[in-house]
Order: C-alpha cells, then structure tokens, then sequence
C-alpha cells in the first residue's frame, strides 16, 4: 500500500502561539510538524523557571480571556480547581486566584485601578484629589485630538495629573522612552476601555455583586479591572510543558535548543530551513508551511531566495525591542503588610518611584502557594527593563543582585537582612516596541503576506504586544487558513484589532 504523503509543517518557537499551531495541527493527520525552539524549555515568555524548587513566573500571566475558546482550551489541559479537585493531591490542576495589584508611589501602596476610597483621598490629601480630579474633568471637557502619543492616550483617559503621578515613571521604565515618542497603538492594544469613570462603575457595581470575584467568565469586565484568574498549580510552564508532551504523543517533533540559521524561498515560498542544535550540525528541514512566532526583526535576515525590498529592509532594522531581567529573591519576611498584620496579598505591585530602576515587583506566593519550596518564605521577583548591550543588560549578576536588594530596601519593602537567597534571568526581546519604525510595519507585512505559505502569529510574530489569548488566537486562525487552504491572512492580523477580537462586550 502506498503510502501517504504528509504536508510537512516548520513552527518557529515553542512559546503560547508556536505550540497552540502544533496543538491544533496535531489534530488532523494529513500534517508532519516539526516545532524549533532555540531554549531549553517551551513556553517562551510563558516559561517557568525552577530555581531550587521555588519558580519564577517571567512577567506574570494571568490565564484570563474573553474568548470561550480559548477558555475551554486551557481547562481541556488543565482541570480547574473546584469542590472535586483538591490541588494539594493534584499537581495538573488549574487555580482560581484573587487578582489584587497596586501602585507603590511615594512609599504608600495605592490600589489599581485607583479606587476613589476614603483610604486612597487620605494617602493622597483633600489638596491633590482636588487638583487631579478638576485635570481629569479637564480632559473630559477638552480631549486632545488627534490622539497621536501614548502620553496623550494617558492624558484623555486619566487627566494629566494622575498620568504624571501614577503611570508615566513606570510607563517610561518599561519602554526606556518619554511616553511622547511611544505610539497610542500600546494603549488601545493593552489597556483599551478603561478610564476612571470605568474603574468608578466597576467598583460600584462589585460593592453589589460577588460574581467578579468567583466568576472567571469576567466578560462584562475590562481585563485590567477582573477580580479573579485561572493559574497553574507551578506556573505557566506547567500548562505549556504539558501541551508539548499532548504534541509529541500525537507525533510532533519539538527540537529544543535549536538555532533556525536560513529560511529558503523559491517562486515566493519557503522550501526549506536550514538549523542547527547545540552540537552544531546542520540539518535542512523542508516544508509545505511555515509558522513563524520569532521576532520579525530576525525572520527578514534570514530570508532566503526572494528579493527583500529595501523599504523592508530598512523598516525591519529600526524595529525596536525591550529586553527584561528578573531578580528572585527569596526573603525570610516582607515589611509591607495588610491591614490584619499579615504580609501583602498582591500579585504583582508597580513601582512609580523615580528614584529606583526596578519597575514591578512579583509576589510568586500570591500566584500559587506552591510556587516557593518554604511556604513560610516570601519568594519575590524584581522586574526590570532594559535594552540588550546597556549597563543594566551587562552589570555582573552579583552587582545587579545587590542593587536589587538595596531598592528592596530604601523602598520599605524588606529589612536589610532579610535575603536568604537570590538568583537572576536575562530574557531577550520580551516586548516589541511601539516606536522606532513601527509605524511602517504595514510595509512589512504587505511583503510578509506576499510569502504565500508564511504565517506569522504571536508577540514577536506579528511585533504586536498582545496577551497570551491573543497570541494562541492567531496561531488558531493561521491552522484554520492552511486547513482550508485560504491564502488570505487578514483574519490572523485581525486579531486584538477588530472589535470581534477585542478585550470589550
């Protein structure tokens, strides 16, 4: 019997959107996929890092969408924890956890979304929520139109006075920037809908209701105002390692540690790759398809056998991206306590503070329990933006770690003796920049899509900053084109920019 030809499919990148492709294409048997991972670990950004049995969460993910579908992709995975799911017996088990973060401006924690509570008119004095709320009827009365900046995005949404007090420092660390030079496309991509009008009727409307807090179909509510969020037991790796082994069982190929050196194009498709593994021997690879989730920056060098116009070029070279660096430090204790003595409920809390580089800081504790080996330890992460080659990106580890702890420190939020342990993670391209040449991306992706069996899906796929649903929602759109055969890729750019795809009702 003869046998069948297979059409043979490349994924460039074992993160959310590489390895929802292989998921989804894994069902069907007409396809031979080989994933390519350059790390050690799938998951991407979405990794977990064990560090002595404490993991640190790169970033922070909250399994949280709008989308029914992705929402029952991931309890297809992982079970959620409820009445018939014990997680202390169950390793492979959803969470349902309280999302609590808040601001740390002036050394006083402020909620986010600002609440306007007796508690935040005290921190802030009867004078300044005067001032900051006649700026914000300000902005109501008077918008700035057109809106061409993300410092003008803030401006209309928050008023200029709560924009410089509570979002430009941590905005600017994030991207190296002023607000000004960043694009208002990062706005309506991350925060959309929400204003303090929001936040106000959001937070009249739980002083009535319980459901935000217990119901994780949230889709009345704008993502940065949900009350409650899926979490793995051991962190985000832990749903996306065992998505991996789902595809191997069902015959994909994962090459880990796995550089991609050329992609090979003939008569405006690709035909071939060409990589090598970490004993350095080459290996080609054909295919019928490719999905590309790397860094568009990195997908045009090494192109192949079709002509690169120079305005791509040169569009793709002024892409910009923000490398990251986590500092865990393991504590004996936390200074920054709750109103009942205990330490602080938070999963993450952003650091306004012009006098400290550290930009956000994790509580791994507060996302899962089981993250920290010692349950009567505070297992911490430091988050901190930086460019590749800069001094923060090159400072010694011990030297950054010292750093760390001495922000720690003359923040209040640790005594000075209070670090039993401490470890650090450099991660390349975390977030493509909204500046730079990113407002000719459009050129790029007219040629991009010119390739006609190239599909690009994820973040850094697509220089989009999206959330982990949107990444996987692309990758889901991309397999449902070479499924069908449709050569048109409209619907996976659509994705987080229509509004059918939109975090809103």
């Amino acid at each position: 019997m003869k046998e069948v030809y297979k059409k043979k499919v490349v994924i460039v990148g074992a993160g959310p959107a590489g390895l929802t492709a292989a998921y989804e294409l894994s069902k069907n048997a007409a396809f031979d996929i080989t994933v390519i991972e350059r790390e050690m670990l799938v998951g991407g950004i979405s990794k977990t890092i064990n560090y002595k049995n404490n993991r640190i969460d790169i970033g922070g993910h909250r399994f949280f969408s709008k989308s029914d579908t992705v929402m029952n992709w991931w309890a297809r995975i992982l079970p959620t924890q409820n009445s018939k799911v014990n997680p202390d017996k169950i390793d492979d088990v959803m969470l349902v956890r309280s999302r609590k973060s808040r601001i740390l401006w002036m050394r006083k924690l402020f909620d986010y979304p600002l609440k306007l509570s007796l508690n935040t008119i005290f921190k802030l004095g009867l004078w300044r929520v005067f001032l900051i709320g006649t700026s914000y009827m300000s902005a109501l009365i008077y918008p700035i139109t057109p809106e061409e900046n993300l410092e003008q995005f803030f401006i209309n949404r928050f008023g200029k006075r709560l924009y410089r007090q509570f979002f430009k420092d941590y905005t600017e660390k994030v991207w190296g920037v002023p607000c000004a030079q960043i694009s208002s496309s990062w706005g309506a991509q991350r925060i959309k809908g929400i204003s303090i009008t929001k936040a106000i009727i959001h937070a009249l409307k739980s002083a009535f209701s319980d459901k935000g807090k217990t119901d994780i179909y949230q889709k009345d509510v704008e993502t940065s105002l949900i009350e409650s969020f899926l979490y793995p037991k051991y962190g985000p790796g832990q749903l996306w390692e065992r998505v991996a082994k789902e595809c191997q069982t069902r015959g994909v190929k994962i090459l880990l540690s796995t550089e991609l050196d050329r992609i090979v194009c003939e008569g405006g498709r690709v035909v071939s790759l060409t990589v090598h593994g970490e004993n350095g021997k080459s290996d080609n690879l054909n295919c019928d398809f490719f999905i590309s989730s790397m860094p568009v920056k990195e997908l045009i060098k090494k192109l192949e056998g079709i002509l690169i116009p120079q305005n791509v070029s040169e569009v793709s070279e002024g892409l910009v991206y923000r490398d990251f660096i986590t500092v865990g430090l393991l504590c004996n204790s936390i200074k920054l306590k709750e109103s009942d003595g205990k330490a602080v409920r938070d999963n993450w809390i952003y650091v306004q503070e012009s006098d400290v580089k550290v930009g956000r800081l994790q509580i791994f504790n507060n996302w899962s329990p089981y993250m920290v080996s010692d349950k009567n330890k505070m297992w911490i992460g430091l988050e901190y933006f930086c460019q590749e080659g800069d001094n923060l990106w090159t400072m010694h580890d011990n030297e950054f770690i010292d750093m760390a702890k001495s922000e720690m420190q003359s923040c209040g939020i640790i005594e000075s003796d209070a670090v039993l342990d401490a470890t650090i993670i450099r991660v390349k391209k975390a977030y493509p920049a909204y500046f730079g040449t990113y407002n000719r991306f459009g050129e790029i992706r007219l040629f991009l899509d010119s390739i006609s069996n190239l599909y690009c899906v994820g973040r850094n796929g697509q220089h989009r900053y999206n959330n982990m649903d949107h990444s996987m929602l692309s990758s889901m759109e991309a397999v449902r084109n070479i499924i069908s055969g449709d050569i048109c890729k409209a619907n996976i750019w659509a994705v987080n920019t229509e509004e059918k795809y939109h975090e809103t009702k």
